[in-house]
């Protein structure tokens, strides 16, 4: 295991690392190991079912329906 030094941190970053590891029963390294494992973890790729399912409903299929007014002109043929 690598070890990582990090300087010039604004101690109220510091303070608030502190209280997010008592928040969470831990030490305040093991709450930044954490924080830098969530943040630099490659994201899971949804699959295309996760992807339509998470698209919300923003009307019924006849709000869509093509009006023809016979007026537009015909672009493709």
């Amino acid at each position: 295991m690598a070890n990582l030094l990090v300087r010039n941190v604004d101690e109220s970053l510091v303070q608030s690392l502190r209280e997010r590891a008592a928040a969470h029963g831990r030490s305040a390294e093991a709450e930044h190991r954490d924080i830098l494992a969530k943040a630099l973890r490659t994201p899971k790729r949804k699959s295309f079912v996760e992807v339509l399912q998470s698209m919300p409903e923003v009307g019924e299929d006849s709000d869509f329906d093509r009006i023809d007014d016979g007026d537009a002109p015909r672009v493709f043929g």
